[in-house]
């Protein structure tokens, strides 16, 4: 690579920051839930359009719960040479309609909006990493493919066979989901996460005639509860909630039934595998109480192998030559597609915009460094295969 590519990709992508900040304003007024297909064809439509403009063949992959996902991949690609993979999402927490109450602001460097972190910001990074290699006249000899699903919020249920099969035939995969923290870092290491339903049964009975004669439920629940969050070790970096509770008839029936649903994150398949076989072996306290659990983990852990750890170190060098400082975030507590693409090939996530309040009223990104975020990715892509 040419000592002056870094700078003269940054210094297209500076030239172009303007038109970046207005796409990412397009696609956060598409507002997109995860669960209303209907909404999301307009940021699919976008994006297709955006990246079709670029000479790359977009296809629509059929979805089922959600809308459907996008795949794009380079019109003229060579069969069997090595592909690198682009993944981000369209899909936001929030529903439609919010863009009324939290409408797009400017605040000096800031944009501030719905989805403009989480992950909006990625998708435009996308664009204009492929934008500015083409622009550039520069070639990877890794063919970039893309892949926007449209319900990672929701745990890619439908997605992640798609993930799966692209991942197993990548060289490496590249998320876009938002820098850690206000100074962007990477990541490489995520916890797992799961979500088990633990439902007691016991025996109702009038709670005023016959109180005796039946078993609560609810009573029962409140003992495993207890066991639950006993499970917590923050220094191995464990996390058990139960989020709610529901259960009950009327307050003069011994409840029959009480069930409490319970998220879990692990930074490891071995932990993964310890807190399924404590969750499942809950047994009841209260004679004649019975539990039953159900789920599972959804997202297995990202852990930092040495394929993950050799792409932070390729991004850190690349991130010198652009002048930036860039940093390891550790172990991060939520999950992202990161997760499943970790399991078949080397993966660095976090390389979208640096922004926060993900999921918060004050969701935001610094657009001042979109354009260094973006040649940071730009040059990644022009990396040859490990």
């Amino acid at each position: 690579m040419a000592s002056a590519t870094p700078q003269a990709l940054l210094g297209w992508l500076d030239d172009h920051r303007h038109e970046m900040v207005e796409l990412l304003e397009r696609l956060a007024r598409a507002e997109s839930p995860s669960l209303d297909p209907e909404a999301q064809c307009e940021p699919f439509r976008i994006l297709a359009s955006e990246l079709a403009r670029d000479g790359l063949v977009v296809r629509a992959v059929r979805g089922r719960a959600a809308g459907d996902h996008l795949y794009a991949r380079p019109r003229e690609r060579r069969r069997g040479d090595p592909r690198q993979l682009l993944i981000g999402h369209m899909d936001t927490v929030w529903p439609v309609g919010t863009i009324d109450e939290m409408p797009l602001q400017r605040k000096g460097r800031q944009l501030y909006g719905p989805g403009v972190a989480d992950m909006k910001g990625g998708l435009v990074e996308i664009v204009f990493a492929l934008r500015a290699l083409r622009e550039r006249g520069l070639q990877p000899s890794v063919t970039p493919v893309v892949f926007v699903n449209t319900d990672e919020e929701i745990g890619s249920p439908d997605s992640s066979r798609f993930i799966r099969l692209l991942a197993r035939g990548a060289a490496r995969a590249f998320v876009l989901e938002s820098g850690e923290g206000a100074d962007g870092k990477l990541k490489i290491a995520r916890k797992g996460g799961g979500r088990f339903t633990v439902t007691a049964r016991g025996r109702s009975s009038h709670a005023g005639a016959d109180p005796e004669q039946g078993t609560s439920a609810i009573l029962e629940l409140s003992h495993q509860v207890q066991r639950l969050f006993a499970l917590n070790d923050p220094a191995r970096g464990i996390t058990v909630n139960v989020g709610t509770i529901d259960g009950g008839l009327r307050p003069n029936v011994i409840a029959p039934a009480a069930s409490a649903i319970v998220d879990v994150r692990v930074p490891s398949a071995a932990a993964a595998l310890e807190l399924e076989e404590a969750v499942r072996g809950l047994r009841p306290v209260l004679e004649g109480a019975t539990i039953e659990v159900e789920g599972g983990f959804s997202r297995p852990p990202m852990e930092p192998g040495p394929e993950n750890r050799a792409l932070l170190v390729r991004a850190k060098r690349l991130g010198y030559e652009l002048g930036l400082s860039l940093e390891d975030a550790g172990l991060v507590g939520g999950s992202s597609d990161a997760n499943t693409t970790s399991l078949f090939t080397g993966t660095l996530d976090g390389l979208g915009p640096i922004g926060e309040g993900s999921h918060a009223r004050d969701e935001r990104v610094d657009t001042m460094h979109m354009p260094e975020r973006t040649a940071l990715l730009a040059l990644l892509l022009l990396e040859p295969a490990a």
